[in-house]
């Protein structure tokens, strides 16, 4: 839930997982400020172009639209082991990119179905004007690596 004055925070798949009460309609609400920000913004382009802030908080603007996309964000405990399969978003190892992997506690079966749910991942970034190349990274886990469009 949103702390008071802080704004709404979108699950990143870092932390504990986030409260359910009241979360649904502050995603919501949070969403639907992001695609009026864009046809504001943009102009003609509106909700088909990324928006000067979400280029400027890459990993927050990824998550919201995975989040509002209803994927499902890992979640961690506090040692920072994962505890539920779903998506991680983090800034990338470049300014202006986010990298996005699906983790999930051992035995989850999290790695053997990355390549679908990354897949889905880029599918709701993608409608949403993002650029999103899928790779294979150290011990061939798979990630997506997301950027504002050229």
């Amino acid at each position: 839930m949103a702390v008071p004055g802080q704004g709404f925070e979108p699950a990143t798949g870092d932390g504990p997982a986030a409260p359910d009460v009241g979360r649904a309609a502050e995603l919501r609400t949070a969403y639907e400020g992001l695609l009026q920000i864009r046809r504001l913004v943009n102009g003609p382009a509106g909700e088909a172009v990324p928006a000067p802030w979400e280029v400027r908080q890459l990993p927050r603007a990824v998550a919201l639209v995975l989040e509002a996309s209803g994927i499902t964000p890992s979640a961690a405990d506090a040692e920072g082991l994962p505890t539920r399969k779903g998506y991680r978003v983090a800034a990338g190892p470049e300014p202006g990119r986010a990298e996005v992997t699906w983790a999930g506690p051992k035995g989850s079966g999290a790695a053997e179905e990355e390549q679908e749910r990354l897949t889905a991942c880029a599918a709701a970034l993608e409608r949403l004007g993002w650029v999103c190349l899928l790779y294979r990274g150290p011990r061939r886990r798979r990630f997506l690596e997301v950027e504002p469009p050229r």
